[in-house]
Formats: C-alpha cells, structure tokens, sequence
C-alpha cells in the first residue's frame, strides 16, 4: 500500500494516472471556500487537467474553511500534500486519478490565516461551494437579518462567515491598493453570482456607502452553472480503492464520467483558460441554468421522494422500479422539460436522455436519502418557479402537485410501515409539524410563506395538491401514484 505524496507520486503513476506537470511549478491564485467531494471533483478537475497543458499554472487553489468541524479532512488532505484521488465511477467502469490543483491547505476557523490568503495580491479569483443552505437564504431571498451576518456588519474586523470575510479582504486590499478579485460562486443555485453580489453588497451598505459603490463597480460576480454527481465517499469505494490500486488516500472522492462547467464571462483580474480543458464561457448562463435546475435537480425530487417511500436506497434502483421511472418520464416530459429554454445548438430531449442514463448509473451509489436531503432550500429553487410560471399561464400542474404530494408525505417523517425517517432538512421540525397538520387538513403544508411563497395563494393549486395529498394517504403511495399516472390527474 503506498501513501498519496509528493514523494511517491512516481510510484503511484504506475497504477493510477497522477498529475501531469511539475506541483513545485504551480502558484496560487484562487482561494476557495468548501474543500469538500464535488469542489475535488469538478473544480480542481478542471484545473488539473489546464495545468497539464502547461498554461496557468499561477492559478492553483488555497482551500479554505469557516467550519471548524473541517479540521480533520483538511488535516488528511495535509499529510498528502493537497492530493487526493477522483474516481469516475460507471457500469463497468473504474478510473481512479490523482489530482494535484490545490497548493495550500488553511487551518478551518482562523480567521486571521484566511484574511492573510483572501488579501494577498496573487489571488486574482475567490470560489465557493458552501452549499445551498450556506447562503441564509430565506424563500428565494437572502436573509440579512440573520445573526451571523448582522454580527459580522457590527465588526467587520471580526467577521466569521464566508460572506463578511469576503468583504473584509475587499475592504483590507481597497484600502492597500491592491487589485480588486473576482467572487466566482460555484454552487447549484439559480444566478449564484447575483445571489452573492446580493449578499456582499448587502452586507457592505451597512458598513459603509463608499466601500458598497466600490463592491458594486469593481468586483465582478459572474454566474456559472456546474454539474457533476458526486456522492459522499463510502467505506466500500476506500476499500476498493486500495485493494485494486494500492494507494492510501485519506480522502478519496468518487463521481461520474460526466461533467459541465458554464460561466458567464466577467472578470476582475483575469483568469484561467478553462476553456481550453471543456468549460464553456458565456454571456448569459440563465438558460444553460434553467435547464440543468429544471431537468436535473428538478428531475432528483421527482424520483427521492416517491422513492424513499416505496422503501428504496438508491437512484439507480429508482430507475429500474417501473412505478418510480413512469412516474419520473410523465413529469419530466409534461412539465420540467416544457418549462426549461430552448438553447441554440443544445437538444433538451437530449440532455433528458443524458440524465436518465446518469441517475441510473449504478456504480455512483447516490442515495435517495441525499437526494430527499434539505427539501425546504431545493423546492423553491428547483420545482417552484416552473410551478409558478404554469400557474401564470393557466397551465396544468397536476404532476408538480403530485411530487410536492409525496414530499409533504415524507416530510411527515414516517414511512407506511411506521419506521421512522430520520431529520433530513435543516428545517425537518417546522416540516414536520406542517406535514402532520396536513394529514387532515393539506393547505396547512402551503402556508409555509418561506417556502411556498404566493404560490400559496393558488386556490386551483390548493386543491390539486389537497387531492393528491389525501389520496397518498387513504390508498398509499403506490396506488396513489399508479391511479395519477392512469389519468386520474384532476
């Protein structure tokens, strides 16, 4: 068994491919909040292969945590050298790499370290995958109001969270002269960018007007749209890992063949070529978004919850289980595909194909458990806008009502034999507390104003959702879904 190092790369790249450059070469020049699976996998994937290009190689990655709690893999990551192994996982397909993309580990937590790498000149770009609950969001807005972020505006010497940190480095390189960097946000969420210019700017108009108007002028905030399914790591793939390769990774992470990477063209103090290794640079990423939120993230809800009822572990299983995948063609071909844009060159039935072939991969072992993972941030950012523009046209939303059925179903945090769903939605007691009113009364599950929003107002949707809801629980999950699927819409 040999140990992920610098040192022993030559000997590793004889089982695995390893970097192809030289690390001592690389220099830092983003700083990136979130080291975890998909950063490793998409990101750092990206820039590894640029670099092996030989181009940009002054473009490397310091990692970079507010969590404390990221200690230990920061320190595993450390005692590798910063690498660490992909592996692109299919039927049939295993094809483990080292990645070398990131030069610097800071301590997770000290405040001080990270302002010291967010304000040195040579990082031109600052990255984020802090995930959708890392950005306060409340219905589809920010919440400014939350204590952190109000905390870190009342002493942004001190600020703590990835946001007021941010603007502290803005403010510190403002004041020293140093060239402003680009805020990239690389996290599923509609107009990410916006979402953090939004937050940052927010938080600089309480601070200061002139340090708000510089933020607004001279930082660029580009949004972007990524994609790769990238599980949590499991003990089996470790394992799999060092008996079929010999390599001791600490912290291996395991994805599929796939992967996109769109980014609206703006930026502060340039950046790297990606374009050159298959990121696609755009004027305007809004359709490319839509499509993906829609069809895929859309498409997740739509098998999780049905799935985690009917007793299910994983998408792959969910795509052979025949009620689950009907279920999942009827609402992707009725409703989240006729609600994504038209993109010149771009086939959306052939990005639906590409997707069903992708939850299916049996090899990724994604869980339905991850997928139903924090509904009350991914429904109002996936399935609720397309709800609220058909009900803006008088459009049928009967399949919506369904899929937004059974997760209030769920939410209810008991399955049909009475084992108990463990908390998954760091909301799960007020989604609780709102599925148990709906048993008996189901517009109790609407008046979740956060969530909902004025769809909540929707009187005909009101009463497709009641409908649905009350036939999940009188006939079961099953029967339910099958009398839906055989035209008992409305």
């Amino acid at each position: 068994m040999t140990s992920l190092t610098n040192q022993n790369l030559p000997e590793i790249g004889q089982r695995i491919a390893v970097p192809g450059y030289d690390r001592a070469k690389l220099s830092p020049g983003i700083a990136h909040f979130g080291v975890g699976n998909f950063h490793r996998a998409h990101q750092c994937v990206y820039l590894d292969d640029l670099f092996a290009t030989g181009r940009d190689q002054d473009f490397a990655v310091v990692g970079l945590s507010v969590r404390t709690e990221d200690k230990p893999a920061f320190a595993d990551m450390r005692a590798q050298d910063g690498l660490f192994t992909v592996t692109e996982v299919d039927d049939g397909l295993f094809r483990p790499r080292a990645v070398g993309s990131i030069v610097q580990l800071v301590e997770p937590g000290d405040r001080e370290a990270i302002l010291a790498t967010l304000t040195a000149p040579e990082i031109r770009i600052v990255t984020l995958t802090v995930t959708e609950g890392g950005y306060f969001i409340a219905g589809d807005k920010p919440d400014l109001q939350h204590p952190d972020l109000v905390a870190d505006t009342g002493d942004l010497s001190a600020a703590r969270t990835v946001f007021g940190l941010i603007l502290s480095a803005i403010r510190i390189r403002r004041e020293a002269g140093a060239p402003p960097f680009t805020v990239l946000s690389c996290d599923n969420l509609p107009h990410n960018g916006d979402l953090t210019r939004g937050i940052v700017t927010g938080l600089a108009e309480r601070v200061d007007a002139d340090l708000a108007d510089f933020v607004r002028r001279e930082i660029a905030f580009p949004n972007s749209m990524v994609d790769r399914i990238t599980p949590a790591t499991n003990q089996t793939q470790i394992d799999t890992l060092a008996r079929e390769k010999g390599v001791e990774d600490k912290r291996p992470v395991f994805c599929e063949p796939f992967i996109q990477w769109v980014i609206e063209d703006r930026f502060s103090a340039g950046r790297p070529a990606l374009e050159h290794v298959g990121v696609t640079f755009v004027e305007d990423v809004t359709p490319y978004e839509l499509m993906k939120l829609r069809i895929l993230n859309a498409g997740h809800a739509t098998i999780a919850y049905p799935s985690a009822l009917l007793g299910l572990t994983y998408a792959h299983e969910a795509m052979r289980d025949d009620l689950v995948l009907r279920f999942f063609d009827d609402v992707e071909r009725n409703y989240l595909l006729p609600a994504s844009p038209e993109i010149e060159g771009v086939s959306r039935e052939s990005y639906l194909a590409k997707v069903t072939e992708r939850f299916a991969n049996p090899a990724i072992a994604d869980t339905i458990r991850r997928l139903c993972l924090d509904g009350s941030n991914r429904q109002p950012k996936f399935v609720i806008p397309a709800l609220r523009e058909f009900l803006a046209e008088g459009r049928d939303v009967s399949g919506l009502a369904m899929l937004q059925a059974l997760w209030c179903r769920y939410c209810y945090g008991e399955m049909e034999d009475g084992t108990q769903i463990e908390p998954n939605d760091p909301n799960w007691d007020a989604l609780r507390e709102a599925a148990r009113a709906a048993k008996d009364e189901p517009r109790r599950f609407l008046q979740q104003r956060g969530i909902f929003g004025d769809v909540a107002d929707s009187e005909a949707y009101a009463e497709i959702f009641s409908r649905h809801l009350r036939a999940i629980w009188e006939k079961g999950t099953r029967q339910a879904m099958e009398d839906y699927l055989s035209g008992a819409r409305r």
